[in-house]
């Protein structure tokens, strides 16, 4: 699992590069008024890679204190 958050995780930042340069490109040579209205999709892109940055945080956490509460419980014992 740690292996796909991984890749998840580069695939968003590279996909918000790539449309970034696309749409910057296309605006250029086409004009931004046809092109200013993805810049969205480049700012949703952005947004998935730090939601994919917290939630990997959030499940080595609870990962962590899954063990910890098991190591406890068995010390019970």
């Amino acid at each position: 699992m740690n292996t796909y958050n991984k890749i998840m995780k580069m695939f968003w930042l590279v996909f918000a590069v790539i449309l970034f340069v696309v749409i910057t490109f296309k605006g250029f040579s086409e004009g931004f008024e046809r092109w200013w209205m993805f810049y969205p999709f480049v700012l949703l892109a952005v947004g998935m890679y730090f939601f994919k940055i917290w939630m990997m945080k959030r499940m080595e956490k609870h990962i962590a204190y899954m063990k910890e509460k098991e190591s406890s419980d068995q010390e019970l014992k």
